[in-house]
């Protein structure tokens, strides 16, 4: 059985050493003694969401909504390399958190909202706010189940103009679309750098919005069409597949893929 996550600040979990303590109050705290009822000597994991893992026992429990972790192993991992960035377009209703969720379990990096030409939810800009903070509530949520030590980062709800300008820039930059020429299993990935990958709405991607993206690659997943909300899960881990951070540690020093929780 694996050990529980919880999430501690990153000023918290940088001044640790081994042989010392860590104290972890607040929402995690509560929930780690109120709910999941640990006991002393049981064995945990601290992540501070920016690739620091602690790992210990539980050595005290103090009250109803703290803690105390007993370290027995520190970790920090270097950020993953090729970066992976999803351009998500914006799904109904509550498919979005949905993506969100799938896309933070396989690895990606950076999830991009995107409000496509054809998405039929839109972000109003009095609910913006809120919008946003679901998918980042998704993600940190998802991560922690998936036993991440590195966050992804949820950016601002982009337009079109600013995904063509961020693809413009990346390493490697495709498009998903069902009349793709290119087959994704024929993509080359880089060892560095940023993928960029453009997840269009459930009415498809605009003529303009293709016409917009002159230096990305024009790729199908597959014989079938995917739903928006799992078709970056999808490719996501077809393109991960062919990195070294899916390999075993005996085959590179990247991390495992993801594993199947039981």
């Amino acid at each position: 059985m694996t050990a529980p996550v919880f999430v501690v600040d990153a000023s918290a979990l940088s001044p640790a050493v081994v042989g010392g303590r860590v104290a972890v109050s607040g929402p995690e705290g509560r929930h780690a003694v109120t709910v999941r009822r640990l006991t002393v000597g049981e064995a945990v994991d601290l992540v501070d969401g920016g690739g620091v893992r602690v790992s210990g026992t539980v050595a005290q429990i103090v009250g109803k909504d703290s803690f105390e972790v007993s370290v027995g192993g520190i970790e920090r991992e270097a950020e993953p390399q090729p970066r992976l960035t999803v351009v998500q377009a914006l799904p109904k209703g509550d498919r979005g958190e949905l993506a969100v969720e799938l896309l933070t379990e396989v690895g990606v990096d950076e999830i991009v909202p995107w409000a496509a030409a054809n998405c039929v939810t839109r972000w109003k800009p009095d609910r913006s706010e809120r919008s946003w903070q679901r998918w980042s509530d998704a993600a940190r949520a998802a991560a922690k189940q998936s036993r991440r030590a590195r966050f992804p980062l949820v950016a601002p709800l982009a337009s079109t103009r600013e995904v063509a300008d961020r693809l413009a820039s990346a390493t490697t930059a495709i498009v998903l679309h069902e009349d793709g020429s290119v087959p994704i299993a024929d993509i080359a990935m880089p060892a560095s750098g940023e993928v960029i990958l453009v997840v269009g709405p459930e009415g498809g991607l605009h003529p303009d919005e293709l016409a917009a993206f002159p230096s990305a690659l024009i790729v199908r997943l597959g014989p079938s069409v995917l739903r928006t909300s799992s078709a970056g899960m999808a490719a996501a881990s077809a393109l991960l597949s062919r990195t070294s951070r899916w390999q075993l540690p005996s085959e590179a020093d990247g991390a495992l893929g993801p594993g199947v929780e039981g």
